[in-house]
């Protein structure tokens, strides 16, 4: 008799079932079309759809962008209910998650308006990238050293040095050492068709954002 064939790898959908339909259905309610939703995540709308479908998982900053797009939270697109959350997160539940060489560590309770995370920058990440959007980020150097650009002015932050600036203020940020630099990081998920994750590559195949010194 022959042997069994070897069963079916899972699709994405069967990896994170509320994913798909809870993308397509947060950007419905928020009156856009693919391309509209997808151009002010920075994804192409392929991609966009893809993810809609379950055939591509999305990555934290993907998560992160699509959030700020629809106005909502990253617990909320994965179907987590706000009921659920803790004021206290423990190392051990700091889960991390990899996209292009960044790591990232939920630090706060998810389903809030401000986001913490542990995030690990690799060396010389984001090179000429800027990013300006709508709202406030705060930044706390735990390990190695960062250079932070802030409009015209750049600063190289050491263990213990901290940011707090607007948004709005074109900002890019890079490990100065070769193992990278670790930092706390909080911001605030605000809905804005020009947001863009400030940490880690860009979405949708390493499009720019406008504007910023270079």
């Amino acid at each position: 008799m022959s042997p069994a064939p070897p069963e079916p790898a899972p699709e994405p959908t069967e990896l994170l079932p509320a994913v798909a339909p809870q993308l397509r259905e947060l950007r419905r309610r928020a009156a856009l079309t693919l391309e509209a939703a997808a151009r002010a995540a920075g994804l192409s709308p392929a991609h966009l759809s893809r993810l809609e479908t379950g055939r591509r998982q999305p990555s934290l900053p993907m998560l992160l962008a699509l959030a700020r797009t629809y106005g909502t939270t990253v617990s909320e697109l994965l179907g987590e209910t706000p009921a659920d959350r803790d004021a206290v997160v423990r190392s051990a539940d700091m889960e991390a998650t990899e996209a292009g060489g960044w790591i990232y560590r939920q630090a706060g309770a998810p389903g809030r308006g401000m986001q913490a995370l542990r995030v690990h920058v690799p060396f010389g990440a984001q090179g000429d990238i800027v990013r300006v959007h709508p709202g406030e980020e705060w930044l706390y150097v735990l390990e190695g050293r960062l250079r932070l650009r802030l409009g015209d002015a750049a600063y190289a932050l050491a263990p213990g040095d901290s940011a707090h600036f607007d948004s709005l203020t074109p900002h890019r940020i890079a490990a100065a050492d070769r193992d990278g630099a670790e930092l706390l990081f909080v911001h605030t998920l605000l809905q804005s068709p020009s947001a863009a994750l400030c940490l880690g590559p860009v979405a949708g195949g390493g499009e720019r954002p406008q504007g910023g010194p270079r």
